[in-house]
């Protein structure tokens, strides 16, 4: 009897640590990689996206199959030289679409030695047509990838030597190693009327607001390096904001909506 209690409190604890499925690096081609995990906790999906410098590169993914790379509606995420572009696409071999709302935050956007490597979130599911609902249950995921064939950051035609398919990738679940970085604290209720608890593994010293053209808004000191801050911005208007999380290691950002 014990034996079976033991095992099944066992059960119990993996099961409540196995809360993110991962791709794992996935190599797409030469100097190009990706990396999606889904955390079933925050219903938050991470993508880190690697490319040469010096040009853009873009990543399709869903549930299309090879072949199935710049249909119209697919969404798509590229690297334009600056940030990540949310996107879908209009047709094969049409310019695509700029997405009116761009749902990814970009937490980290970093060059070394010619590969830049950036690091974003979004939701799950935005609620936007134009985005794809990730779903935690699948078990695999299709990426389509390209990349411009010569260093420029204008979109143009790639070429059929500068794109590809990786399909049916695995969506694995992981137990990993609790992660104490600022990048993984949670914000909620978000959307919401202006009030806000951010939740840190971490301490945090300090939150600033900028709006979306990147206007510092409000700076909010924090004393004590609390945890969990309870944050009232009901005095800006409606609108998307990004806040910049920091303390004396690190910073990272984050997107939020005041309805």
């Amino acid at each position: 009897m014990k034996k079976i209690t033991l095992l099944g409190l066992l059960v119990i604890s993996l099961s409540s640590f196995a809360q993110q499925k991962s791709t794992g690096d996935v190599t797409l081609s030469t100097n190009m990689t990706a990396n999606l995990t889904l955390n079933n906790t925050t219903s938050k999906a991470t993508l880190k996206l690697t490319g040469p410098s010096d040009r853009w590169f873009a990543l399709q993914f869903g549930n299309f199959g090879a072949g199935g790379g710049m249909e119209t509606g697919e969404d798509f995420v590229y690297a334009n030289g600056t940030t990540l572009i949310d996107g879908n696409h209009a047709g094969y071999a049409q310019f695509p679409n700029t997405d009116a709302s761009q749902s990814w935050t970009v937490t980290s956007n970093t060059v070394t030695s010619g590969i830049r490597t950036i690091i974003a979130e979004r939701n799950l599911s935005t609620g936007d047509a134009n985005d794809y609902t990730f779903n935690y249950a699948n078990t695999t995921i299709d990426f389509a990838w390209s990349r411009r064939s010569n260093a420029g950051y204008a979109l143009n035609n790639h070429g059929s030597g500068n794109r590809g398919y990786n399909v049916s990738v695995p969506l694995s679940a992981s137990l990993g190693v609790d992660d104490f970085s600022l990048k993984t604290s949670a914000i909620y209720p978000n959307p919401s009327n202006g009030n806000f608890s951010i939740e840190t593994k971490t301490g945090l010293d300090k939150i600033n607001v900028y709006s979306q053209t990147g206007t510092l808004v409000e700076t909010i000191n924090i004393e004590g390096k609390s945890n969990t801050v309870e944050v009232s911005l009901k005095s800006l208007q409606t609108g998307v904001y990004l806040i910049e999380l920091q303390n004396d290691q690190e910073k990272t950002w984050k997107k939020i909506i005041i309805r």
